[in-house]
């Protein structure tokens, strides 16, 4: 199998990120770029990839469901009348050219493919670190989809077809195994958190933490797991997204990454960042 072609991000001299953009993976996991590692600048590895309860799980990576009736996600594929089955309907995420390429951040522009190889959908994607504090650095993830042939595109999840609180899709981040703790503004732990809307939330492990900050004109509601493994989402599909023809979906939002229990000073500082 050929090598994955792959890029490091580095922060204050130290790579804290390793961004895969051309990966090799099995089609049933709907191949696409992901970051993994993702490192503290301490060198706490903050991201999981391809775990044994899901293999589809590509440390941090923008992942749906399904658009136009693709597998974007990897796994199984959810239909109201049957429940989550295997379809042969994965999808892949092809990078197509940089338009900027550096230690601190990449602008990329992507097709989004179906099993048959057509081009559904157009991305670029927008990754940059930036510097925040010794204990602390940010990751500023911006993507905008359109329509590669100029059809509509119907983004879905499960939670949109029925199955309830199922409704990740978008910037997705699986943790590492481990004890977690959940808060943001809407309160602490998952049940005060999970399908709302929220402009920050902390992921907290044993001796790290991430930050997750939205954009400030999205309200879409975050999927949240901390049970049987922990994984955030900025859903954009809790209830079913239709881009139309000619139209376009953009997002921006960033991730604090830190050694430790950021303190209020080093929230604020990335907040700031994040504008």
């Amino acid at each position: 199998m050929p090598t994955a072609q792959a890029h490091d991000l580095s922060c204050s001299g130290k790579v804290v990120a390793r961004y895969v953009w051309e990966p090799h993976l099995p089609a049933t996991v709907s191949p696409r770029p992901y970051l993994h590692p993702v490192t503290t600048l301490g060198g706490t590895t903050v991201t999981g990839f391809m775990p044994p309860d899901h293999a589809h799980h590509l440390g941090a990576s923008i992942a749906v469901p399904v658009l136009n009736d693709a597998n974007f996600w990897g796994g199984r594929t959810y239909l109201a009348d049957r429940g989550s089955i295997h379809l042969d309907n994965h999808g892949e995420q092809r990078h197509v050219r940089w338009l900027h390429r550096s230690g601190d951040g990449v602008v990329q522009q992507l097709d989004w493919l179906d099993r048959d190889g057509r081009a559904l959908a157009r991305e670029r994607r927008e990754l940059s670190v930036h510097h925040i504090d010794s204990t602390a650095w940010l990751l500023r993830v911006a993507f905008t989809l359109s329509s590669a042939d100029g059809e509509t595109l119907t983004i879905d999840s499960p939670a949109a077809r029925g199955r309830t609180g199922a409704g990740y899709g978008g910037f997705f981040w699986r943790a590492p195994t481990g004890d977690y703790r959940i808060n943001a503004e809407t309160g602490n732990g998952t049940e005060a958190v999970h399908g709302r809307a929220a402009r920050w939330l902390s992921l907290e492990g044993r001796d790290w933490t991430l930050v997750f900050l939205t954009d400030t004109v999205s309200s879409d509601p975050w999927f949240v797991r901390c049970d049987d493994y922990a994984g955030v989402c900025s859903a954009i599909a809790w209830d079913r997204l239709i881009v139309p023809a000619g139209g376009t979906l953009t997002r921006t939002l960033s991730v604090l990454v830190a050694d430790g229990s950021p303190t209020g000073a080093l929230l604020a500082a990335a907040q700031e960042a994040h504008r």
